[in-house]
């Protein structure tokens, strides 16, 4: 998809990034990613997406704005407390980027979603707190060999790895059940859940436009109360049940 006049002015000094050019600029604006949940993690990957020139966002999340949105889910305003996220998300992120198609799902990720939802993505963006959504998006990207870009975060601690089915580890390989820990409200800085998304977005850069090296195999891990970052080597689960779908 050739860029408009318009796109390359908005676009200009990213396209003057080695190794990216208009030709990176024009697979981002043919691209489309699907981010579930477009809350204090999925409302940054949302806004950085938009901005760099995403051509398609399908953003999926239930439920209306509350007060305790407001410290960390950017695209929520307190103006809008009490009416839908998605009608906000939508807005929001239009009044940034006119030209983004946006597929505005007013749900979170489900067993009678997901199938679909993923088919209309190039790529998933995993921004979700509970791991049923989680588990379901990676079985889902498996099934049709779509990447997954996983961010996640908690106090003042966060990771991110990219999920390529068939060469990296997946989900249920990393944690093949939930953790017991796991709780659905947890301690979060907005500041924890933006530095996470935008290394999110990023990578969905990179590996929309074929631009350095994704966290294929990796995981970075960072603990933001000590500044301390680590990048270690991952590797598959011999006996991963959603990982045999891609052998069988």
């Amino acid at each position: 998809m050739k860029l408009t006049d318009k796109e390359k002015a908005v676009y200009d000094w990213q396209m003057s990034v080695p190794g990216f050019g208009e030709g990176g600029q024009e697979k981002l604006k043919d691209s489309s990613v699907l981010v579930s949940r477009c809350g204090g993690l999925g409302s940054v990957v949302c806004l950085e997406l938009a901005a760099a020139g995403v051509g398609k966002l399908i953003c999926a999340h239930g439920g209306n704005v509350k007060e305790s949105d407001l410290n960390r889910q950017l695209l929520m305003t307190d103006d809008w407390l009490g009416k839908p996220r998605i009608e906000t998300i939508k807005k929001r992120l239009l009044d940034l980027n006119p030209r983004l198609e946006i597929v505005a799902v007013g749900e979170n990720i489900n067993e009678k979603n997901v199938e679909s939802l993923v088919e209309q993505a190039d790529l998933v963006v995993d921004a979700a707190p509970l791991f049923e959504e989680r588990f379901l998006m990676n079985r889902e990207c498996v099934k049709q060999n779509k990447v997954l870009v996983e961010c996640a975060m908690h106090e003042l601690k966060a990771h991110i790895t990219s999920i390529k089915p068939g060469d990296t580890p997946c989900l249920s390989c990393i944690y093949p059940v939930t953790p017991s820990a796991w709780t659905r409200k947890f301690p979060v800085f907005g500041a924890v859940s933006g530095t996470v998304a935008c290394m999110g977005a990023m990578e969905s850069i990179k590996i929309l436009s074929g631009l350095g090296d994704p966290l294929y195999g990796s995981m970075l891990t960072m603990d933001l109360r000590t500044m301390n970052f680590r990048k270690i080597a991952i590797k598959p689960r011999a006996n991963c049940p959603i990982c045999q779908h891609i052998q069988s």
